[in-house]
This record gives C-alpha cells, structure tokens and sequence, in this order.
C-alpha cells in the first residue's frame, strides 16, 4: 500500500488558508483530516459542517473527515461527500455501526471504523465487509498535542496481522495522534499507512510546511 499523509486542519492558521491549501495541492497531500467534534462524544467542539463544504469549493484534495460525534448514523446526511473521501465513524460512539458504514458507503466514500487506545479490535470481528480501512487512534480523542499512547505501535502491529490472516490484507490503517517525524517511522513499521499529521511534523513552527511535508515523506520513505 502507498504511505499518505492527511495533514489535520484543525491545526491550519485559519487567517492563511488558500495558501496552506496551495501548498499542500503542490506537495502532492493526498487527503485533508477534519476533526468534527460534538462536545458530547468528546469535550470539545471543533469544524463542522460548513468548514468542509468551503474546502471542497477551494481545494480538489479529498477529504479524510474524523466523526467525533455520538449517533453518526443520524447526522451523515448533514455533509457533502463523495467519491475519493474518507468518512471515519467512532465504534464507540453508535449501537449501529453497520448502518452508519453502509450509509458512508452509499454516498461513495470510504468506510472507516475509528478506535480509541482501549478499544479492541475485536469489535471488527463481523464487520470486515463493510470497511475500506481503520483509524487508530494514538491518543484519547478531542484535544491536539497530546503524547502518544505506547501501546498502540503493538495495536497496529496486531492489527495488521489480524487484518491480513483474514484476507483483508486490501483494508488501509490510518494513525491520528502525536504522528511526530520519530513516532511516524514506527507506526509505518508497526503496519500504518495513512499519516494524520499535525503539529508535531507537518505543522511544526520549525519548519515551512514545503520542509515539513518534504521531511515527513522521507522519513516514512525510510521506514
């Protein structure tokens, strides 16, 4: 599988954001992350709705929107996607997890199943035909600059041997959270495949943005 970088736009100045998205279309990003928190499922409240409609106006990157929100099931239909986008839904945030994936699927996006370090990844078991990937999360949800949870390098190593002894071996790993340059190489190595990146490498004040994706390209590259 290709390595993608999602770089996260929570974490994209605002004020600058026709030039962060030229940028990111010149380096080749392959998706955008928006977070969509509700300050239920989560304690904060980040983009919604009408954030990712204007980015799809101004930018032809896909899409790689994270639902952070209870009940995603009901609310779907609130959002523009399509064809190349990633919609991930939270395991732990519905009772009917195969309905939110068939609902993504039929607007022709991809069907990501998001969990958090204490979730299993047996709650997969009867659900594999319904996904198109799966978002570890490497941190609790809801707030950037957090620290990476150890544990989940073994979580994505596991999954990945689990996803492929089933014949799944088709089905992305996507990690969100401290993807830092040094903690990126062992998520690639553990089985990751899409990056979300944010201030801890692409979004690094040390760095442009040019240097920054340059930087986490050839790092992942290396791995």
């Amino acid at each position: 599988m290709t390595d993608k970088i999602s770089p996260s736009m929570m974490c994209a100045d605002i004020t600058s954001l026709t030039k962060t998205l030229d940028t990111f279309e010149k380096c080749g990003i392959e998706y955008l992350h928006i977070d969509i928190m509700d300050g239920h499922f989560v304690p904060n409240f980040t983009l919604g709705t009408d954030y990712c409609k204007a980015i799809k106006k101004i930018c032809n990157i896909p899409l790689d929107i994270h639902l952070m929100i209870e009940k995603p099931e009901e609310k779907l239909s609130w959002f523009q996607f399509g064809e190349g986008d990633i919609v991930s839904v939270h395991a732990e945030s519905t009772a009917h997890l195969q309905k939110a994936l068939a609902q993504i699927k039929k607007c022709g996006a991809k069907a990501f199943v998001a969990l958090n370090p204490s979730t299993p990844i047996c709650v997969l078991d009867y659900i594999l035909d319904d996904i198109d990937g799966v978002m570890i999360m490497a941190v609790n949800p809801g707030f950037a600059g957090q620290k990476m949870v150890p544990s989940c390098l073994e979580k994505i190593s596991y999954l990945r041997s689990y996803l492929d002894g089933k014949g799944y071996s088709n089905v992305e790993i996507e990690v969100d959270g401290n993807v830092s340059f040094e903690n990126a190489v062992k998520m690639k190595k553990a089985g990751a495949n899409i990056f979300v990146a944010g201030t801890s490498s692409v979004f690094n004040k040390d760095f442009s943005l040019e240097d920054g994706i340059a930087l986490f390209r050839q790092k992942i590259g290396e791995a």
